[in-house]
């Protein structure tokens, strides 16, 4: 497997690799834009665009956008982060030069039809309404907000149903040339592809286009706080987030290893102690998540409204536990997993191309599978009690509580009982 990278003259760049014995591809365009680089009255915009850049070009109509990749048995779809909008197919390699067309004809000319803005602002709308229905995705927005207030990074990524019932064509124009510009794109693909080609092609798309501005988002500053909205539902949906590492924090492999010892899969802490020893809840888990200046540990659990108060004294409880007595055991199964989930995914074009385009956003080059892996050896057991330790005794926290949660400790509670 051979990884290249270029970049055009107007800073788009570009990172291949390919993968020896595949007769399959993937191929995308990551935007360096995503929720947090709104402005307030923009919030939900770039999710808005990725819907509308299925909607229609100056080439292709949506049916149309649909068929040709559908067409060769290929695949096409999009997503918004916060801190990217994604678009990419996959296909089949003879098909590689029609999915980058595909993709960079609906990244740079949507027309964004009156009627189908319409059209998409209902199924928006319809999509947040999903969301609000559904506690243990709600639930996570609110502890970002909580954790991010009044910033760009703690607001949802579907925005809020008053500015999407008001985007209009001018909005939709206007956040494009502001933000998809080529020095905000990478374009990556993986599989089947030849890297001399794609960069041909790419030069012919890409090459005559300004370059645009580097987008430099604000500051992120985690504050914490508490979220809490009373309800009658069957469960009281418990989440708490702790300020980890960023993504460029070599700490970050600690926190990732400490939050699958404690609640990453059926052999971690919190699984076994609040699941299988008291049966308090069916899920429950803990993972960390990074951005390029913040990162947040989280954990959730849905329960009884009786076992809430119970259920948060033994999480608060395991995570004073693990600063004292994590063992080596746990450690060295938590890498186990780690390394093993780098490299199960990596068997994927799809994973491993938006791996590539995420690499290169981070740290401007793509690090060998060596590097990574080494790091990930290097955490310690006591780099783990001691990330342990700093999470529940210093660690800003956040604490979001939905539905009969009226037996769940309130927020003075809750961070009494952290340094109890």
């Amino acid at each position: 497997m051979t990884v290249r990278t270029h970049t055009l003259e107007n800073g788009l760049r570009i990172v291949t690799e390919r993968m020896e014995g595949l007769q399959s591809a993937a191929i995308g365009i990551w935007v360096l834009s995503g929720g947090r680089h709104e402005r307030i009255e923009q919030n939900g915009i770039a999710h808005f665009l990725e819907h509308m850049a299925f909607k229609g070009t100056k080439r292709r109509s949506a049916l149309e956008i649909a068929e040709v990749i559908e067409d060769v048995g290929g695949y096409i779809n999009a997503y918004t982060s916060r801190e990217a909008t994604a678009y990419y197919a996959r296909v089949l390699e003879a098909d590689v030069p029609l999915a980058l067309d595909v993709v960079s004809d609906i990244v740079l000319n949507p027309v964004f039809d009156p009627g189908e803005i319409e059209v998409e602002r209902g199924v928006i709308l319809q999509e947040i309404g999903q969301a609000l229905d559904t506690p243990d995705d709600v639930i996570f927005d609110w502890l970002q907000e909580k954790a991010y207030p009044e910033q760009a990074l703690g607001r949802t990524i579907l925005g809020a149903t008053e500015r999407i019932r008001a985007f209009n064509r001018t909005d939709l124009q206007g956040f494009v040339a502001e933000h998809y510009s080529p020095c905000n794109m990478i374009l990556s693909a993986a599989g089947a592809v030849d890297h001399d080609k794609i960069v041909a092609e790419a030069e012919a798309i890409f090459g005559a286009l300004p370059k645009g501005k580097l987008l430099q988002p604000d500051p992120a500053h985690f504050v914490g706080g508490e979220y809490r909205v009373e309800k009658q539902l069957e469960q009281a949906h418990l989440a708490l987030a702790f300020e980890s590492p960023d993504y460029t924090d070599p700490a970050i492999y600690t926190a990732q290893i400490y939050a699958s010892a404690l609640g990453g899969g059926m052999s971690s802490r919190l699984f076994q102690e609040v699941r299988e020893k008291r049966g308090l809840c069916y899920t429950i888990f803990a993972q960390a998540g990074a951005h390029a200046d913040t990162g947040m540990m989280t954990i959730y659990a849905g329960t009884s409204a009786d076992e809430l108060g119970e259920l948060t004294e033994i999480t608060l409880d395991e995570m004073k536990r693990a600063a004292d007595d994590m063992s080596e055991a746990e450690v060295a199964r938590a890498r186990a997993q780690m390394k093993a989930g780098l490299l199960m995914g990596l068997e994927s074009p799809s994973n491993r191309a938006e791996r590539l385009a995420r690499q290169m956003q981070v740290w401007g080059r793509i690090p060998p599978l060596s590097e990574v892996v080494e790091s990930i050896d290097a955490v310690t057991v006591a780099d783990v009690r001691a990330m342990a330790a700093q999470m529940i005794t210093s660690a800003p926290s956040a604490l979001a509580l939905y539905g009969p949660i009226s037996a769940a400790p309130d927020w003075q509670g809750f961070q009494d009982r952290r340094v109890a």
